[in-house]
């Protein structure tokens, strides 16, 4: 049985911290400042207060800042007396819960640099596999609150390590949605999606997310990256999707506006989506264009691969946009490689082409030939 895992720091104030300093964001500052400025009050995050006040976001206050800094100081020096009552008198065991209290104090006041050396010292005088890659998994969620991803890609594989050697079942799924963020944050957006996917029926890691932030984050990055047949049987009917939907009703319009290809309906949620989720998220604000793109593009070529051919108007009619706006569009997909049609403007007709996977291939094989023998012939100048 995995012990509870200490949800600390507390990752719901890195995304305040970032809608307090987004301007286009300002009709959330109000209640992203009190809950940032309660969040750090209940911590006693001093240096982390400090951090958020030199970014602009909170008006310092000096006493505020004082009496937090005086409680850290009490505490720490009681921890550091405990440690070394335990190097003194007591074993192995002892000494590794001092440690972990140590470095667990410096992570929940947000204090970065102590906090890693202190859980990195925890991590090599701990014995047990489970304690191990718990303090591995707290590394990482330094990572995530402070943006750090370096600190990120030297942890994961570490617990990923640890898992193999005999990591329990609960820590194992943990993982799943640990590596999910990450690879959400680097843009890899089906790796991530599909570690969600597997990790949404046995969801624990309430330390990373709320359950509700979750099942809204495997929706979205899944309604990208799945295939329609896989849409409906592992997404729209899945018993923990249709729970929450009722709470973010935007999403129910997002899947199902796509999959019953309703494009008028689907345009007009993801726009909403856009507004509402993707840009205020700290997560996901920064793939944001890229994903709107993205998702625009499976819709046209959803919609092209039923048809041989369509006029303009009934391709504008279908999104609900006007001509002009789909004839822009496609150009530029079209033009980039995205979709497989051509746009005869005279008749004002989309005519769609089937590629051809054998031409496909043979023009990725002269490609890469191509590549080949001109890193062959720059090494042979230099060689030679």
């Amino acid at each position: 049985m995995a012990e509870e895992i200490i949800p600390i720091p507390n990752l719901s104030l890195p995304q305040h911290l970032f809608t307090l300093i987004s301007p286009t964001l300002v009709q959330l500052h109000d209640n992203a400042r009190k809950q940032l400025f309660e969040g750090i009050k209940a911590d006693k995050m001093s240096p982390y207060y400090k951090l958020v006040i030199s970014a602009g976001a909170l008006t310092p206050d000096s006493a505020l800042l004082e009496s937090m800094e005086k409680d850290n100081e009490e505490e720490l020096k009681k921890l550091d007396e405990r440690l070394a009552e335990a190097e003194k008198q007591e074993g192995e065991s002892e000494i590794s819960d001092a440690l972990k209290a140590r470095a667990n104090h410096l992570t929940r006041i947000g204090d970065k640099e102590g906090a890693v050396a202190a859980q990195k010292l925890a991590l090599e005088k701990t014995p047990g596999l489970g304690s191990r890659i718990d303090i591995v998994l707290t590394l990482i969620r330094l990572g995530f609150f402070f943006g750090d991803n370096g600190l990120i890609t030297e942890n994961l594989p570490k617990a990923e390590r640890f898992i193999e050697e005999g990591g329990d079942w609960d820590r194992r799924n943990r993982l799943k949605v640990y590596r999910g963020l990450h690879m959400i944050s680097i843009r890899q957006l089906k790796a991530g999606g599909a570690l969600l996917l597997d990790a949404l029926s046995t969801f624990t890691a309430t330390e990373l997310t709320t359950y509700n932030d979750f099942v809204a984050l495997t929706i979205i990055i899944n309604a990208l990256t799945l295939k329609r047949v896989d849409l409906k049987k592992r997404l729209i009917t899945a018993p923990e999707v249709i729970s929450v939907l009722p709470e973010i009703p935007i999403l129910g319009d997002l899947l199902n506006s796509l999959y019953d290809c309703h494009y008028a309906k689907f345009f007009v949620a993801l726009a909403t989506l856009e507004q509402t989720y993707l840009l205020p998220s700290r997560l996901l604000s920064p793939h944001t264009r890229y994903y709107v793109r993205e998702m625009r593009i499976l819709a046209y070529s959803q919609l092209l691969e039923s048809y041989r051919s369509l006029t303009l108007e009934s391709l504008s009619g279908a999104f609900g946009v006007s001509v002009e706006f789909v004839d822009s569009e496609l150009s530029r997909f079209i033009a980039n490689g995205r979709l497989h049609c051509t746009i005869d403007k005279v008749h004002g007709i989309v005519e769609t082409t089937r590629p051809s996977l054998k031409n496909a291939q043979y023009d990725k094989v002269i490609k890469q030939g191509d590549v080949l023998l001109n890193s062959i012939q720059r090494l042979s100048k230099v060689l030679y």
